[in-house]
């Protein structure tokens, strides 16, 4: 307690040492909390089921085609679940169809978020509602029921007390509330899921017939059973997939195998990679911080050898002095924990809401036991790694040359002095691996957001609405109905074009039908590649400025009783047809009648980066609205204003069309840009904000170290100014010996940012890893800034006034 009272005694006589040391240490330990925080999140916490280490998520896949992740028919889901199989590696296999609602009688129509699934869904993960009922077996096939979530219940229902048996009403049909459910992770439904009905097995705008060929449209899921592994799991169900084949022999999923993975692992995606790219940085911030801190506490502590020889001539031991200076250290380390936690708590504050669509993070993300925990060993461990070193070496101070006046020895020991070189050269290497990764990822960025998308996005509105099955039966209903919406927009004033689709650009609404040529060797069903399929309106290339590049646009002709037409992209044209040309050709699309759907190519038009900008899509087709379409429909409308004003011109159109159908999502095309590079934004940013964070340390210890070395060895720089050095020698001198361990950093800083370019080549688009100008361009920067944080005190000690640092020594 003496010792940790001296501690405290000692920091608050120099606050500008401890304010420097807790604010360094705190910005690593800060950045590492939050980081940390966020991956406990998003891989380490688990999902908040019962036992969730034994649910899975059941795909299939088709290697040979390069398809996976794919989702279950109703045929294929039926057989599985039935098969026994499933049941000897699973005690329930359950799935969901993700869905929207249009609820009406509430006030104005809105869309809501949700699912349609099995009765066993919710028993299966280990949720039980707060209020009410499971759904029972036999609500599964055709009962109007469903299950709100607590939020839907209190913000909608206003938290009725008689909320169980209310009837609301969802595609204009009534259904019969039963239960209400509490705590639904974000990481599994996203943010905005309400209500969740049974009759998973109908999907609207798909016959009975076409359903049954094999369109898969849900996710299966299955608790293992206990002393049950994946492997085996697979194996059963590979079996189960034979069986499947043998029975449906003509089904489009039939050559499907299975695939198996991880509910922990289904929820995050490829996020993996990019946040273990994150940790590297944050813990390159924490060393650059921790050896920023550590050259302080030699300087520091070499500065009182006169203090340590006289406690040691006192009689103290090496032991008590080696005490005292690491309570100084974990002081230190200690209070920039608490600090570092009040930076990571503002983080994780900010990044939910800087990145709720790119990660599946919940708005109210906080710090767990176990990542306060994780702080506290983190600052303990700092403070005592960074200060037992110095520590040791200061106390072997000699006795009576410590207790001399003054002298040179104050500057510390030829092996003190290198290893402050060391920390320095360990600082400049470590910001240079993180001011490469930074600028690969800006530069990648910028040439992502210069890739031409092949359509036009600006000044274009879109949004979405839901055309109930009790108001529009069949497609002739919703045909109709999207007549009167478009006639009516492209007659209000500041509207340029407008447009209707099933499927627009980037807007993840993607489908796609198995295709194959009708001349020539026709593709068997079960071998057909799956091309990106939309359905859209005659306006459509007019509204995205999508050039037409031969043939004809859809127009009138076009109708759902008409023979069936198709444009095909660029790339399509050219990868089924080379060196032909492809306009007259047919091709089979979709699942019916046991071969597809023929239909007559009419153009081609040019390539749309449609499901990702960084991916080209090789094939894409385009149907009339009118002879594919489902009970949505996409909207998007070109303005000569602002696109957002068009939101009240839509819905007031829509008002007097049917007000029981409501907009959803209202956005511009510019926002869906953006936020199709949100993920690669984001990794930018704090990839950026870490790398800038490394550079601002790094200046720092640099200038510092200099800084330090002159007060030092103003004597000796007074004695060489007095025998004839110029100014100009002094500041050579002084520049070119703090430049040589600069120089080594930056050196192994290459060469470490070489070997770890692995960790980020995943996430870089048009741009190696090892580009030789991204690598020199931040080694010259680096070394510009380092030049610069050593000139500064060099420059004051070229002016040092030789009589009076002879007067010092």
């Amino acid at each position: 307690m003496n010792d940790l009272r001296f501690a405290v005694r000692s920091l608050l006589k120099t606050p500008g040492f401890s304010i420097v040391a807790v604010l360094t240490l705190a910005l690593g330990i800060g950045a590492n909390t939050a980081i940390v925080s966020l991956m406990n999140d998003l891989f380490l916490r688990g999902l908040p089921f019962e036992r969730p280490a034994d649910i899975v998520r059941v795909y299939g896949e088709a290697k040979e085609r390069n398809l996976s992740q794919l989702p279950f028919s109703v045929p294929r889901f039926t057989h599985f679940r039935e098969s026994d199989a499933t049941e000897q590696v699973f005690t329930e296999f359950a799935a969901d169809a993700g869905a929207g609602f249009a609820l009406t009688g509430l006030g104005d129509a809105v869309r809501v978020i949700g699912a349609r699934v099995t009765a066993n869904y919710f028993p299966l993960l280990g949720v039980a509602p707060v209020r009410g009922r499971q759904f029972r077996a036999d609500e599964e096939a055709d009962a109007n029921v469903a299950m709100v979530t607590e939020a839907f219940w209190r913000n909608r229902l206003a938290g009725e007390p008689d909320v169980l048996g209310r009837s609301i009403t969802l595609d204009g049909v009534p259904h019969t509330i039963v239960g209400v459910l509490s705590g639904l992770p974000v990481t599994w439904w996203g943010p905005n899921a309400e209500v969740f009905t049974t009759q998973p097995f109908n999907s609207p705008g798909l016959s009975r017939e076409t359903m049954m060929r094999g369109v898969s449209f849900m996710r299966g899921i299955g608790r293992l059973k206990p002393g049950v592994s994946i492997e085996q799991a697979l194996a059963a169900m590979q079996t189960v997939q034979e069986s499947y084949r043998a029975a449906r022999p003509d089904n489009a999923d039939n050559t499907w195998a299975p695939a198996i993975v991880t509910a922990a692992e289904d929820t995050v995606g490829d996020l993996r990679p990019a946040f273990l790219t994150l940790l590297v940085a944050v813990g390159c911030v924490l060393l650059i911080a921790c050896s920023n801190v550590a050259n302080l506490l030699l300087a520091r502590f070499s500065s009182r050898r006169r203090e340590i020889a006289v406690r040691v001539a006192l009689g103290a031991d090496r032991r008590s002095v080696i005490r005292l200076f690491l309570a100084e250290s974990l002081l230190v380390s200690v209070v920039a924990g608490l600090v570092g936690l009040l930076l990571a708590v503002w983080t994780l504050e900010a990044v939910p809401a800087l990145a709720s669509d790119n990660l599946p993070l919940a708005p109210d993300a906080r710090l767990e036991p176990a990542v306060l925990f994780f702080t506290l060993g983190l600052a303990l461990l700092t403070g005592f790694a960074m200060g037992v070193y110095p520590a040791m070496q200061s106390s072997r101070t000699d006795v009576v040359d410590g207790l001399k006046d003054g002298g040179r020895a104050m500057a510390g020991s030829p092996g003190q002095q290198h290893l402050r070189r060391v920390l320095l050269g360990v600082q400049v290497g470590l910001s240079l691996v993180l001011l490469v990764g930074a600028a690969l990822l800006i530069a990648s960025f910028v040439r992502l957001q210069e890739q031409p998308a092949g359509f036009r996005h600006d000044h274009t509105w879109l949004g979405l609405v839901n055309l109930p099955a009790a108001s529009y039966p069949d497609s002739a209903a919703r045909e109709r109905f999207t007549n009167s919406l478009l006639a009516e927009l492209s007659i209000a004033p500041g509207i340029e074009a407008v447009a209707g689709g099933q499927g627009l650009p980037l807007t993840g609404s993607d489908s796609r039908s198995p295709y194959s040529r009708a001349e020539g060797d026709v593709i068997p069903m079960t071998k057909r590649p799956l091309g990106l399929t939309r359905s859209i309106t005659p306006g459509y290339l007019k509204t995205f400025a999508i050039p037409l590049l031969a043939g004809r646009n859809f127009d009138e002709r076009d109708r759902g009783d008409t023979p069936l037409v198709v444009i095909i992209s660029e790339k399509g044209a050219k990868s089924l047809f080379p060196n032909e040309d492809p306009l007259g050709r047919r091709l089979y699309f979709g699942t019916q009648n046991g071969t597809g759907e023929l239909c007559e190519i009419v153009g081609v038009v040019g390539d749309v980066r449609s499901s990702s900008l960084a991916q080209e899509n090789e094939v894409e087709f385009y149907r009339p609205l009118p002879q594919r379409n489902f009970p949505f429909l996409q909207i998007a409308v070109r303005t000569s204003g602002d696109p957002a004003a068009a939101t009240s011109t839509v819905r007031a159109v829509l008002q007097r069309l049917d007000p029981n159908v409501p907009i959803n999502q209202p956005t511009t095309m510019d926002a869906v840009v953006a936020g199709s590079l949100g993920q690669q934004r984001l990794m930018m940013s704090l990839l950026g904000a870490f790398a800038g964070l490394a550079l601002l340390l790094a200046v720092v210890g640099i200038y510092s170290l200099v800084a330090y070395s002159v007060g030092q060895r103003t004597p000796e720089i007074g004695i060489r100014l007095a025998l004839g050095a110029t100014p100009r020698d002094v500041l050579a001198l002084m520049i070119g010996q703090g430049m040589k361990p600069i120089l080594v950093g930056l050196a192994a800083g290459l060469v470490a940012a070489l070997a770890l370019g692995h960790l980020i080549a995943a996430q870089l688009y048009d741009i190696s890893a090892r580009d030789p100008f991204t690598l020199l361009a931040a080694a010259l920067a680096l070394g510009i800034v380092a030049l610069v944080a050593c000139w500064l005190p060099a420059r004051r000690a070229a002016k040092v006034d030789p009589m009076i640092a002879l007067r010092a020594e």
